[in-house]
């Protein structure tokens, strides 16, 4: 799964930690499934073409099954991953600590009954507690019993940012920002106006007004121009990034667009088109916008998502609504469907 972006982009180093997409996961469960049924299934078969009693046929496959999740699980605390995890580049950590061989066989455990003939029922729970996840991690229930998190070891690609070009005047925030008071005309700026004063001047009497007619009113005083006060000095620039879970960073540059395949509206001036993956269709099309204000600061907003967007503070989450633009801070997080992106600012 890649991000798909202008050409000439020019990469960054990512450093983000990748939770593992749910569809690879179950592709290793499926992968360690294989061994783990098709032995004890093999065994039965074999002792049931032997003519072993039926105590024997039914006692026998459940002990090598119990031995392969316990072997499952001394691989996963010992390496980290199962057979099936270490083919499709997934290991399992535990952020506060090693895995211990009980907990992971507490977790394999959970997944062998999870996986028992129910209709799916139980590996479709697992699942939907993985989907659920609010911190982002996709951490399924079998993970939140021991304090485990399913991340992506394969090398993290190189991330990307968009090409050096002229940012867009879009200014999401105007509504809060004061234009300057106008320059009057023929003054240069930033020079206080100050009127000269003159010899007064002999003022000659108007003609009289002819018979009938109402005299016309004398033109009120000229007033001096105020003075102009000075223009604020410019603020440092902060360059602003938004780092994906998937691994690629992005350099704010201008009006982004962020979405499974985001397009501008008619007219838009956009500076780059980030198309973020999604496994459960969580993410629209044309998920959120981020964009750069005259002060500086970065600024989201939701382009009306079918899933909503969540902004995450200090732990707090607050839901953003469609078309209102909020102003983001260095470390905050942002929840696109199930894509989680992490700001950064720099001066």
């Amino acid at each position: 799964m890649t991000t798909t972006l202008p050409p000439g982009s020019a990469v960054l180093p990512a450093t983000a930690v990748r939770p593992a997409d749910l569809e690879r996961r179950l592709h290793a469960y499926a992968l360690d499934r294989v061994a783990g049924w098709g032995l004890p299934l093999g065994l039965a078969a074999a002792l049931v073409v032997g003519g072993a009693t039926t105590w024997l046929v039914v006692l026998a496959p459940l002990l090598l099954g119990a031995v392969l999740v316990v072997l499952g699980a001394a691989l996963l605390s010992s390496r980290g991953a199962t057979p099936g995890m270490a083919l499709l580049g997934l290991r399992v950590e535990r952020p506060d600590g090693a895995l211990t061989l009980s907990a992971a066989v507490r977790r394999q455990a959970v997944l062998a009954l999870a996986g028992l003939p129910t209709f799916g029922l139980g590996l479709a729970t697992l699942a939907w507690t993985a989907a659920a996840d609010v911190s982002g991690r996709r951490r399924g229930w079998h993970d939140e019993l021991v304090g485990t998190v399913v991340v992506d070891a394969r090398p993290v690609p190189a991330a990307v940012v968009g090409p050096e070009r002229p940012q867009p005047i879009v200014n999401l925030t105007a509504m809060r920002l004061v234009p300057p008071e106008p320059t009057p005309a023929g003054v240069a700026p930033d020079v206080p106006v100050t009127p000269t004063p003159a010899d007064p001047l002999p003022t000659p009497e108007p003609p009289a007004p002819a018979p009938g007619r109402r005299r016309a009113a004398a033109p009120a005083a000229t007033r001096a121009p105020e003075p102009v006060p000075p223009r604020r000095a410019a603020r440092p620039e902060t360059r602003w990034r938004a780092t994906a879970d998937t691994g690629e960073t992005v350099l704010v540059r201008g009006l982004t667009l962020l979405g499974r395949g985001p397009q501008p509206r008619e007219g838009e001036s956009v500076a780059d088109l980030v198309a973020l993956p999604s496994t459960d269709m969580s993410v629209s099309k044309t998920h959120a916008q981020l964009q750069l204000s005259d002060d500086g600061s970065l600024v989201v907003m939701d382009r009306g998502s079918t899933n909503g967007s969540v902004l995450i503070r200090q732990g707090v989450p607050r839901h953003l609504s469609a078309g209102r633009p909020v102003t983001l801070l260095d470390g905050d997080v942002l929840h696109l469907g199930d894509r989680v992106l992490e700001i950064s600012g720099e001066r």
